[in-house]
């Protein structure tokens, strides 16, 4: 991956702030070629699709009706047949009833057990054993051994001495099914980032024939090479070089760069950005798959893809279930066929098996989960991907973005000087005049201040924009303009250098006042760093977790949010690639991270992070592409979240002991290891066990509560 970004000469006022142009930034050698390949065969799952323990993936939809008529057909096979041989107060036979049983509980292994085949084929072609290899081995188990009793009790010994485990089997797939769609309800399905960002592209555009007119053509038939048109206001359907034309970009959406880019003759523009009021005639450069949108596409797609092979805290439980069960079970088989006949072995091993994939080991996560999720929304946080839980556990570093993350996004007035006879609130009342109908961040901002100020702006006359420079206009039959300090030095007019590096070393846009070729005064407007930074630095730092914040904004004004913020550590002026390139290095080196972001240009950084945290008020992209979102955008939620998940951690710990840590005692019983001095766990035992786990299992998630 090849990425260049030339912002040796960048300055304050160099950096362009709008539609009018406060001030400039030359992005004119940005390369953006990062030389990849992107595949077209790339599939997504729709918002709609949930990773089910071993990576197979399900519509929710199915999902659902699967469970219902699961249900459907398990009921009846609970009211006819015995648990683990013991006939229930509800239980009811009639001649022919183990035939209904038979039936019933043979459509409901292959239909209600599809999932965890398919699950359990991924997870060992995988060569990771894990929940759903688990589930298939209690379940076919038990189908199979009860097949075989059925034909025993039926055509050879009429008794019944032969044990069947349909009423397991039932139970089994119907509590799996249950577990996974609570968990499903629970977690929201995976966001369908990669969508929303082709979204940000047009479906067509203006392509400039031989004769000079224009024709609407797909973006797909765009040619590198052929030039298009883009008018005001229209977004730029492909990356280009201009070649006629002049007009402010809005590049935030893509690059994070919370400014207007100015672009002129031989300007490089990005496609998915949102042109300005002048219009640009753009040679084409880069189509398809070799656009910048489409490596940033391609970047979050397999940054997804590789997060969900992580190995949760079940699947480990699991796979040394499977391996424990699947050893005692053969050895019992063996021992016991020799000492007792083979109708024996096979019960010592089924029992083995099905006690090993205990019902409470399908709720242990899910209704911690459910519990977790739950309290987190109702604190304003929503909780995406279970796999974000189990990673705080060792997260020892938080990269931020810093607009709209860290700040509040919007400029608001620092400092306003008077350098002539006027005094502070004329000069206020000047630039509110000229700046009036003006939806600049930077108007916004001047407006807002006048409003404190106790100020009413009117509007100025002919008001006109000055491209790359500001704006102009009368206020009481006098002109004013609003310019930047490169115009002054342009046009040699004297101004206070070292007052202007003061403040634009604080990270200050700065704009200057003049008339009649003087300068009356300037205000200098900056970011606003939210309130609730300081303390989820405080708190970050108190749990041993290091900040660091990373953004496309420039140099100075990344560096007097880090020294306010504490003297964190940044780095400044970055691509989205460079973001998750600089996630990737610190995994490499064992770290688990979390990245914390808003904008399209997070996305690939959110979702390579083993937890990606989206604020709220974000773009839609950034929000899918996370594993938790900050609903109130709030960052100090971020302090909320990682307690919540350590208590949840602790949790699930507890729930796994209790659904499955039985075993270590019960699966040695079960296969007979204590039958010379007279102890063997029945089946009917056994039974107890497994559901006094799950009811332990269901009090102990509900006790789960966030600390305030």
């Amino acid at each position: 991956m090849k990425m260049d970004m030339n912002d040796k000469n960048m300055n304050m006022d160099h950096m362009d702030m709008s539609k009018h142009d406060h001030m400039q930034m030359d992005h004119g050698n940005m390369n953006h070629d990062m030389h990849m390949k992107m595949d077209h065969g790339m599939k997504m799952n729709d918002g709609q699709m949930m990773d089910m323990g071993g990576g197979h993936m399900m519509h929710m939809g199915n999902f659902k009706r699967r469970f219902w008529i699961s249900l459907i057909l398990a009921l009846p096979i609970l009211l006819l047949s015995p648990f683990m041989g013991i006939v229930l107060p509800f239980q009811i036979s009639f001649p022919g009833s183990q035939w209904v049983v038979l039936i019933l509980a043979t459509i409901l292994f292959f239909y209600g057990g599809e999932p965890f085949f398919s699950g359990a084929k991924m997870e060992l072609k995988a060569k990771a054993p894990a929940m759903m290899t688990l589930i298939t081995m209690g379940i076919s188990v038990a189908y199979v051994y009860s097949v075989y009793s059925f034909i025993m009790n039926t055509f050879v010994n009429k008794h019944g001495m032969v044990m069947n485990f349909f009423w397991e089997l039932a139970s089994l797939i119907v509590i799996m099914l249950l577990g996974h769609w609570i968990e499903m309800n629970a977690v929201m399905s995976a966001g369908n980032a990669v969508k929303k960002m082709a979204a940000l592209l047009p479906n067509t555009a203006h392509l400039i024939q031989s004769d000079g007119s224009t024709k609407n053509v797909p973006l797909s038939d765009l040619k590198t090479g052929e030039e298009v048109l883009v008018q005001a206001g229209e977004k730029i359907p492909t990356d280009g070089v201009v070649v006629k034309g002049t007009s402010a970009v809005n590049e935030a959406l893509v690059t994070g760069e919370s400014k207007a880019v100015t672009k002129t003759v031989n300007s490089k523009v990005i496609g998915g950005s949102v042109n300005g009021d002048g219009a640009l005639t753009v040679k084409v450069t880069a189509t398809g798959k070799d656009g910048y949108l489409a490596q940033v596409i391609k970047l979050v797609s397999d940054a997804q893809k590789e997060k969900s092979k992580a190995e949760t805290l079940a699947d480990k439980v699991s796979r040394w279930l499977f391996y424990s069960a699947l050893t005692i079970g053969i050895i019992a088989l063996i021992v016991w066929t020799i000492v007792s006949g083979l109708s024996y072995g096979l019960e010592r091993m089924v029992t083995v098996l099905v006690i090993a994939c205990p019902h409470a080991l399908g709720l242990a996560i899910p209704l911690v989960i459910a519990r977790s999720t739950s309290l987190a929304a109702q604190n304003g946080l929503l909780i995406r991907n279970r796999q974000a839980i189990e990673s705080v556990k060792k997260l020892s570093y938080v990269f931020m973005d810093k607009t709209g993350t860290l700040t509040e996004g919007v400029f608001n007035v620092n400092a306003l000087e008077t350098t002539s006879d006027l005094d502070k609130n004329q000069i206020l009342q000047i630039l509110a005049d000229l700046e009036l109908n003006s939806s600049h961040p930077l108007a916004v901002g001047i407006l807002h201040a006048a409003k404190k100020a106790n100020l009413t702006p009117m509007a100025a006359e002919n008001v006109q924009i000055i491209q790359g420079v500001g704006l102009k206009g009368t206020v009481n039959g006098k002109d004013y303009e609003i310019v930047t300090a490169s115009y002054l030095k342009s046009h040699n007019l004297n101004y206070d250098q070292s007052q202007f590096d003061q403040l634009a070393s604080q990270g200050n846009s700065i704009s200057y006042l003049i008339s009649d070729n003087q300068v009356l005064g300037l205000v200098a407007q900056g970011d606003v760093i939210r309130p609730e930074s300081f303390n989820l630095i405080k708190h970050l730092r108190a749990m041993h977790i290091e900040p660091v914040m990373l953004t496309g904004d420039n140099d100075l004004a990344a560096k007097r949010v880090a020294h306010e913020l504490g003297d964190i550590q940044y780095q400044a002026q970055l691509l989205p690639g460079q973001k998750e390139e600089i996630i990737k290095e610190y995994q490499a080196k064992g770290d688990v991270v979390m990245m914390v972001g808003d904008g399209v240009n997070d996305a690939p950084s959110l979702s390579r992070a083993n937890i990606g945290v989206a604020i709220g008020a974000g773009t839609d992209v950034a929000i899918d592409s996370a594993d938790v979102v900050l609903v109130k955008s709030d960052p100090e939620d971020i302090v909320d979240f990682i307690e919540l998940a350590k208590a949840t951690n602790r949790k699930m710990v507890q729930n796994l002991w209790w659904g499955a840590g039985y075993n270590i005692i019960a699966m040695p019983l079960a296969a007979g290891i204590l039958a010379p001095v007279g102890i063997v766990l029945s089946p009917a035992v056994g039974a107890i066990i497994m559901s006094l786990s799950t009811i332990i299992v269901a009090i102990n998630a509900l006790t789960l509560h966030m600390r305030k």
